[in-house]
């Protein structure tokens, strides 16, 4: 195989894995946002395909938008349309990331921080 076939194929592969899609479905999956699979399926759920099924293993334990990425080696966009199908389908349920407080923040911790990387 040469290296334009190799390119090609990493190309080719994420567009038929979302059947052409390039825009999710929906706007709720940012990289930190966290999914779970649902365990038991839902009875009327379609049956997943095979790189669903891949996301829905990972998914067991929650895991973060951009770490399913990462473990699966494949694009962002591509990971979020996949996951806006399964969700759809009642396959997984997603859980934004809880908002940040003034009142949680640590100043001494941001301080320890902050000279810990000024040492580096």
């Amino acid at each position: 195989m040469s290296e334009s076939d190799a390119v090609a194929g990493r190309l080719v592969r994420p567009f038929t894995l979302t059947g052409g899609r390039t825009r999710p479905s929906r706007a709720c999956f940012t990289l930190i946002a966290t999914v779970t699979a649902v365990d038991p399926p839902p009875d009327h759920a379609p049956r997943p395909q095979p790189e669903q099924a891949r996301i829905l293993r990972r998914c067991a334990r929650p895991v973060a938008v951009a770490e399913l990425a990462a473990l699966l080696d494949l694009p962002v966009s591509v990971i979020v349309i996949m996951l806006c199908d399964l969700l759809e389908a009642g396959l997984i349920t997603v859980h934004p990331p809880h908002p940040v407080t003034d009142r949680t923040l640590d100043l001494d911790l941001l301080q320890k921080v902050r000279d810990g990387l000024g040492r580096l």
